[in-house]
């Protein structure tokens, strides 16, 4: 059965920063594509940055100057999906032969919202589609809009069946299961949770779905964070976010991490007999989905997109 080479990369991105951090993104590339990669995915918001730690001066019932001018500068660094940022990196996929998920927060054309989203690229470099958080968290609302059933996207391709769901949408059991009802192999878990107990998530997703899982996280630090900025960091810790990035198999195995204090790239080879010897004794949405209970109808689900395949190898 066929074997998928697959990367996650580990990495800070130039925070608040569009320009340098898609320098970074082509950088991450070109080790993942050097290392013999199929399939590269990178953390949640990317681009342009995950604002861990800064409150945006958010009260209830009032917004500031302070809060506006701190949302008019993430805002004017953040992604439109038309853009020459995305054509820019398309074309150094389309150089490297991958299949990339990067995760950024995406901005609107029109009316400027701003979505934390994941754009899937094809080996070809061709957008391929994308993924909008279902559901921010906490005082990620107050920056992210909301997504519906049109988001929840897969892709039948070369390397097997991919899909994901962003950070914290993985703790919802349905989202999950939109997923699963569509055979996802290589479930993509790109997230901002950097917390030990984030693993257990990861191995729990494997072991349900019986399929990869690949979560990648930044590596921040406060020195990473612009001056304009430090001040209202002040009392975060030197290391904002651990990573703790990880790939893990149908089984629950952990195939590659957990990848602590550092940036770096992530490699597993995925052996899809493994997938398949994984269902002798549980299929969520097979033999033990008990169907004649339980019934999910999702609103708004698109098809699974089909993609050309691409050369991989095989034993």
């Amino acid at each position: 059965m066929k074997r998928v080479k697959v990367g996650v990369v580990q990495a800070t991105p130039v925070l608040f920063d569009l320009e340098k951090s898609v320098e970074v993104v082509l950088a991450w590339l070109e080790k993942g594509a050097a290392a013999g990669c199929q399939l590269l995915l990178f953390p949640e918001t990317f681009l342009p940055c995950y604002p861990r730690g800064l409150r945006f001066d958010a009260v209830i019932g009032r917004r500031s100057e302070a809060s506006r001018a701190m949302w008019l500068d993430f805002w004017a660094n953040c992604v439109e999906v038309d853009s020459p940022e995305v054509t820019r990196i398309g074309e150094a996929v389309r150089h490297s032969g991958m299949f990339v998920a990067l995760g950024v927060t995406e901005r609107e054309p029109v009316g400027g919202s701003l979505h934390c989203s994941l754009l899937y690229f094809g080996p070809d470099g061709r957008l391929l589609g994308k993924h909008r958080k279902l559901k921010p968290t906490g005082l990620e609302r107050y920056i992210w809009g909301e997504s519906d059933g049109s988001s929840l996207v897969s892709f039948n391709t070369g390397l097997g069946k991919i899909g994901g769901l962003i950070c914290w949408e993985n703790y919802m059991p349905l989202a999950r299961t939109a997923l699963y009802q569509k055979g996802i192999e290589i479930y993509l878990a790109p997230t901002a949770d950097a917390r030990p107990s984030w693993q257990a998530t990861m191995q729990h997703i494997a072991l349900e779905g019986r399929c990869f899982v690949l979560s990648s996280n930044q590596f921040v630090t406060k020195a990473d964070y612009p001056n304009r900025y430090q001040e209202a960091i002040r009392d975060e810790p030197d290391i904002m976010s651990r990573g703790g990035s990880v790939i893990i198999s149908p089984m629950g195995d952990v195939l590659a991490g957990p990848l602590w204090d550092q940036e770096g790239l992530l490699t597993a080879e995925l052996d899809f007999a493994e997938l398949v010897k994984s269902k002798l004794d549980f299929d969520c949405v097979g033999h033990y989905a008990r169907h004649d209970v339980f019934q999910l109808s999702v609103v708004g689900q698109p098809d699974t997109i089909n993609v050309p395949e691409q050369p991989m190898s095989t034993q």
